[in-house]
């Protein structure tokens, strides 16, 4: 593989590992019995850091694979054609996210019920993309520094301030609205802190399209990632401990006491530096399949785990109740399952809609045909009953 290729097959590696990372995550933590959540057993520990590690990952790789081909079009602003398509993707986001919570039974007894109006991880990312394009029109015709500074910024605010803004409730907004600042209602995820992940991701796009040509690149990369990385992970709280020391600003104190933002963006470095480092190891067609069919993966995972539509999932049969010899291959055949549906679905995409959309217009043409019948039945019965009811009528009459 050619380093300087257009397309970096290492992203879509790492997007293809947070999925499958999310599906084994999902489906150990939901089904797992909590007997075997043991916090002094080392393999469950590792488990659970590692589990952590993917959400951040996911974000950040969704940022940077937008913003890589938001950029690389020699248009800019609103002429950019990947300024629609983002728009148009960060809304289709927010609406699967909401499908995907819909249940049907629900809706036939004509309720709406309230883990509807949770926000998960896709309207996250819808979000995030709307407002890094938000970002990009702002800052795009401005010196070419301001847009990745701007990324930047966002993504240490958010980070600096979190322990601030996640107090709040936000109980003068409606709870659909609500749902996307503040836990406090069931969501598990809320647009802050999470877009500065994928505003991270957007800025780092920008300097591997600004620095694509640059001869030692990746040595130079992974090299940054790994001292940036390590310094997050080990020393980002004693810096706070240390700041909060010598200023006495009680917000550096509260970060140095659950600084998961900068330990896990630590994470994300080191994430980044392995795979640039196997990146030639990273090419092979499935992989790259996977990593391109994240969306379908999702919505597969989601639909079998936590029942979508129906409620009907393994979540509802078997929440918290599996041991672990049967809950860890349980969830490598979980993993395999969702891809492979998943990547039959993207195989014979336009067949199922062209299925889909025939089976739609029978049945439209059905009810048609129904309706036409049962106008015809009606007027028959008119025409037969209203004689009848014509002598009734008159033998009323007649009576009075």
């Amino acid at each position: 593989m050619k380093e300087k290729t257009s397309r970096l097959f290492f992203i879509d590696a790492m997007r293809a590992w947070a999925i499958l990372m999310m599906l084994q995550g999902h489906f150990i933590d939901g089904l797992l019995d909590p007997i075997f959540r043991n916090p002094d057993n080392p393999i469950y520990t590792t488990w659970l850091y590692f589990r952590g590690i993917t959400a951040p990952v996911f974000f950040t790789v969704s940022g940077f694979i937008f913003t890589y081909l938001l950029i690389r079009v020699p248009q800019q602003g609103l002429e950019n054609p990947r300024v629609k398509k983002g728009i148009r993707r960060g809304l289709q986001l927010l609406l699967i996210g909401y499908l995907l919570r819909l249940n049907l039974f629900g809706l036939l007894k004509g309720e709406i019920y309230e883990g509807f109006y949770l926000v998960d991880v896709l309207q996250c990312i819808g979000l995030s993309i709307l407002a890094i394009i938000g970002i990009y029109l702002l800052a795009i015709k401005r010196k070419r520094f301001v847009f990745p500074l701007s990324l930047l910024m966002v993504t240490v605010v958010l980070f600096l301030f979190e322990p601030l803004y996640k107090q709040f409730t936000f109980g003068f907004l409606p709870d659909g609205l609500a749902n996307y600042f503040t836990k406090a209602n069931g969501s598990v995820f809320t647009i802050f802190p999470w877009l500065g992940y994928s505003t991270l991701g957007a800025a780092l796009a920008l300097f591997f399209t600004r620095f694509r040509n640059l001869k030692h690149l990746y040595p130079i990369a992974i090299g940054f990632s790994v001292l940036l990385g390590y310094a997050l992970v080990y020393h980002s709280s004693n810096l706070f401990f240390n700041l909060y020391a010598s200023t006495g600003i009680e917000l550096f104190r509260m970060i140095e006491s659950n600084n998961y933002l900068f330990i896990r963006l630590g994470d994300v470095f080191l994430v980044f530096a392995i795979f640039m480092v196997f990146r030639s190891l990273l090419t092979h067609s499935t992989i790259l399949k996977i990593g391109s069919s994240t969306l379908t993966i999702y919505v597969m995972h989601f639909i079998l785990l936590y029942g979508s539509f129906t409620g009907l999932g393994l979540y509802k049969f078997f929440h918290h109740g599996l041991p672990a010899v049967i809950a860890i291959p349980g969830a490598v055949a979980f993993m395999i399952l969702c891809t492979y549906l998943s990547l039959q679905y993207e195989k014979h995409e336009e067949e199922i809609k062209l299925t889909l959309v025939s089976t739609v217009q029978q049945i439209k043409n059905g009810l048609e045909f129904l309706q036409k019948m049962a106008f015809a039945a009606l007027k028959e019965i008119i025409v037969r009953v209203r004689p009848l009811l014509d002598r009734v009528l008159r033998v009323v009459r007649s009576g009075q």
